[in-house]
C-alpha cells in the first residue's frame, strides 16, 4: 500500500481593519507580513494613493503604534487577543489637499478623519468656523437642501459640532441647527465630494491640522511640545500646542537620528549645532523617527516629477471628473426642464380648478335662479286664487246686499237696522273692492317679476354656456397658442366644450387627460432633447466651469462675511466662563493678525543657529 503524504494546512489568525467608514476581518497565514495585510486592505477599498494611510494599533503596553510593513504580523508587538484590532488611517497629511488628493476615497477618507478628530477637539476648530464645516458636512451627506423634506430637527441626531462649542454658548439645539442650515441652504448644487474638499480646504488652514504632537524636553529639561507635519518640525509650549514657537522645515534638514531617549536633527547648515531633544520613552523616539521618514520622503516626492502611476491617476480622475461635470450638467439640464413641465401642469391644474369653481359657481346661480322663478310663479298663482276668492265673495256681499234691501221694504222697523246693515255692508263690500284692487295689482306685479326671473334665468344660462365655450379656451389659447400648435402638430384631441346647462363629469375627466397627455409629451420632449454632449462641448464646459469657478470666489467672499455676521451674533450668547485656553490663545492671534501660515512664515526666519539657540533657552 503506497503512502500518503497529507500536507498540512498553514496556520492561520484573525484580524479586523476598521476604516472610517467601514469595518473588515480577514484570516491572515502566521507568516503574512504587514505589507501584505495592508494591501489587502487597500485593494478591499478600491485606494491607489497608499503612501498616505498605515494601520495603527494599540501594543501591549497601550501606546498606540504603527503596522510596519516589512515584517512579519505576529512578530510585532501585538496584544494577545483575536481576532487582532487595526485602525486604517492616515498616517501622513498632504500640504495642499486641493493639488495631491487624486481619488475620491483617498479625499473621502482624510474628509472622515478630519471631520472626526475636529468633533473630538484633536484639532482646534473656532465656533464660526465648526458651523462652517458642519454646514459642508450635512452638504455632503444630505445633498440639497429641500425644504419641503427637511423638516426643522432632521440634524438632532447629527454629531456637528465639537462639545466645547456647545458647551461655550447658551444656544439650544435648535438655535444651532437654524445657523448650520442657514449655511447649509447656500451650498445647493455642490456635489459629495466637492462639499467634502471645500470641508478640507477649510480645515487644512486650522493650526493643528495634521500636526502629530509628542511630549519631550530640552537640555535645561523644560516641557515642550514637538510636532511634525508635512511641513516640517515645530516645538510648542507645553500650554500652547496652537502656535509654534520654532520651526525647522524639511528643506532644513540632513539627517536624523536617536539614541536611546536622545534624539538628534542635524540641519543642513553645517555650521549651526544639532536640534537636540529628550524623549520620556524610547517607544516615543521610534515613533517620531518613522513619522519624520515618512513626512521628508513625501516632502521630497511633491518636489520631483511625478511617477507614471501618479500621472496615470491622474489623468483618470481628469477624465472622470470631466465626465462627471458633463453628466452633471445633462441632469441639471433635464432636472430643469420636467421642474418647468410640473410647474406648467400645476399651472394648468390650478387654471381649470379655477374654471371648475367658475363653473359651480354659474351653475349655482342658475339653480337660485330657477328656485326663484318657481316661488314666484307659486306665489303669483297663490295671489290670482285669492283675487277670484275675493272676487267672489264681493259678489255674495253685493246679492247680500240686493236681498237686505228687498227685505227692508217688508218691514219699517227693520228699514233702520237693514240701512245699518246696508252701510256696513257697502263698507265691507268697498274694503274688499280695494282689497281686490290691490290682489290684482299685487298679481300683475308678480307676473313682471316672474318674466323678470325667466329673463334673469335665460341670461344665467347663456352665461354658463358662454363660461363653458369661452374661458378654458381664452385662457388657453391666449397663454398657450403654442401648445395648440403642438396639439396639430402632434395630433393631440380637441377639447369638445358643452353647450348644455351645466358641465358633466365626462368632460373634466376629458380636460384631466388632456393635462396628462401633453405633460407626457413634454416629459418625452425633454428627454428626447437630452443627447449626450459632443466633444465641442467640452470646450463650452470649461468655459462655464471658469465661469463657476470665478463666481465660487464671489460666493465664498459672501461666506467669509457671513461667518463674520455669525461670530458677531453667537457672541452674545457666549459664557466667557466656559472658554477654553485654546480659545483665548485663538482670540489672541486673531487680534494680532497671526495665522497659521504668517506664524510659521515668522518662525523661520532667521538662521537655523539662532533658532537652536532659542530652542535651548526655553
Amino acid at each position: 500500500m503506497p503512502w500518503l503524504t497529507l500536507k498540512r494546512a498553514p496556520k492561520t489568525f484573525d484580524v479586523r481593519v476598521t476604516t472610517m467608514d467601514a469595518e473588515m476581518e480577514f484570516s491572515l497565514e502566521w507568516k503574512s507580513t504587514g505589507r501584505h495585510l495592508f494591501d489587502l486592505v487597500c485593494r478591499t477599498i478600491g485606494l491607489r494613493e497608499t503612501w498616505y494611510f498605515g494601520l495603527q494599533y494599540i501594543d501591549k503596553k497601550g501606546y498606540t503604534a504603527w503596522l510596519k510593513f516589512d515584517r512579519k504580523v505576529r512578530d510585532q508587538d501585538l496584544p494577545h487577543e483575536e481576532p487582532v484590532n487595526f485602525l486604517f488611517m492616515a498616517k501622513f497629511y498632504p500640504e495642499a489637499v486641493e493639488e495631491e488628493l487624486i481619488q475620491e476615497i483617498t479625499q473621502h477618507l482624510f474628509f472622515l478623519q478630519v471631520k472626526q478628530c475636529i468633533l473630538n477637539m484633536d484639532i482646534y476648530c473656532p465656533p464660526e468656523a465648526s458651523v462652517l464645516l458642519a454646514s459642508y458636512a450635512v452638504q455632503a451627506k444630505y445633498g440639497d437642501y429641500d425644504r419641503s423634506v427637511y423638516q426643522p430637527g432632521f440634524l438632532c441626531n447629527d454629531d456637528l459640532l465639537p462639545q466645547r462649542v456647545l458647551d461655550q454658548y447658551k444656544m439650544t439645539p435648535q438655535m444651532w441647527e437654524e445657523r448650520i442650515v442657514g449655511l447649509y441652504a447656500d451650498h445647493r448644487g455642490m456635489t459629495r465630494d466637492e462639499a467634502e474638499m471645500e470641508y478640507l480646504k477649510i480645515a487644512q488652514d486650522l493650526e493643528m491640522y495634521g500636526v502629530n504632537y509628542f511630549h519631550i524636553k530640552n537640555k535645561k529639561d523644560t516641557d515642550l511640545w514637538l510636532g511634525v507635519d508635512a511641513l516640517g518640525v515645530n516645538v510648542y509650549e507645553y500650554n500652547n500646542r496652537l502656535t509654534p514657537k520654532i520651526s525647522f522645515p524639511w528643506s532644513e534638514i540632513r539627517n536624523i537620528s536617536f539614541h536611546d531617549k536622545r534624539f538628534v536633527i542635524k540641519p543642513v547648515d553645517k555650521k549651526a549645532p544639532d536640534f537636540v531633544f529628550f524623549a520620556p520613552k524610547l517607544r516615543v523616539n521610534k515613533l517620531v523617527l518613522e513619522l519624520c521618514v515618512g513626512n521628508h520622503e513625501l516632502f521630497m516626492r511633491r518636489r520631483k516629477l511625478d511617477s507614471m502611476e501618479v500621472q496615470q491617476m491622474k489623468a483618470q480622475a481628469k477624465e472622470e471628473k470631466a465626465r462627471k461635470q458633463i453628466e452633471r450638467a445633462r441632469l441639471l439640464r433635464e432636472k430643469q426642464l420636467r421642474e418647468e413641465a410640473v410647474r406648467e401642469k400645476e399651472e394648468l391644474e390650478r387654471k381649470l380648478a379655477l374654471f371648475q369653481d367658475e363653473a359651480r359657481m354659474a351653475n349655482d346661480a342658475l339653480l337660485r335662479s330657477e328656485e326663484t322663478a318657481d316661488l314666484l310663479a307659486e306665489k303669483a298663482k297663490i295671489a290670482e286664487e285669492e283675487a277670484m276668492l275675493l272676487a267672489q265673495k264681493a259678489a255674495e256681499a253685493e246679492q247680500e246686499m240686493n236681498r237686505l234691501q228687498v227685505s227692508a221694504l217688508r218691514s219699517e222697523e227693520e228699514k233702520v237696522v237693514l240701512e245699518h246693515r246696508v252701510r256696513e255692508t257697502e263698507l265691507i263690500a268697498l274694503r274688499i273692492a280695494e282689497d281686490s284692487e290691490r290682489r290684482a295689482k299685487e298679481a300683475e306685479e308678480l307676473k313682471e317679476q316672474l318674466i323678470k326671473a325667466k329673463e334673469n334665468e335665460k341670461f344665467a344660462k347663456d352665461k354658463l354656456i358662454e363660461l363653458t365655450r369661452n374661458p378654458l379656451n381664452d385662457t388657453l389659447g391666449s397663454e398657450t397658442k403654442t401648445e395648440q400648435k403642438k396639439e396639430t402638430q402632434y395630433g393631440y384631441p380637441q377639447f369638445n366644450y358643452m353647450t348644455g346647462d351645466a358641465i358633466t363629469n365626462e368632460h373634466l375627466r376629458e380636460l384631466d387627460m388632456r393635462l396628462e397627455h401633453e405633460l407626457s409629451l413634454s416629459m418625452d420632449s425633454a428627454d428626447n432633447s437630452m443627447e449626450l454632449l459632443s466633444d465641442n462641448d467640452v470646450e463650452q464646459l470649461s468655459r462655464e466651469i471658469e465661469k463657476e469657478r470665478m463666481e465660487y470666489m464671489e460666493k465664498s467672499k459672501h461666506l467669509q462675511e457671513q461667518l463674520s455676521e455669525l461670530k458677531k451674533e453667537i457672541e452674545v450668547l457666549k459664557d466667557e466662563d466656559k472658554e477654553t485656553q485654546y480659545d483665548k490663545l485663538h482670540n489672541i492671534n486673531v487680534e494680532m493678525g497671526e495665522t497659521k501660515y504668517s506664524t510659521l512664515k515668522r518662525i523661520k526666519a532667521g538662521t537655523a543657529k539662532a533658532r537652536v539657540a532659542f530652542f535651548e533657552e526655553l
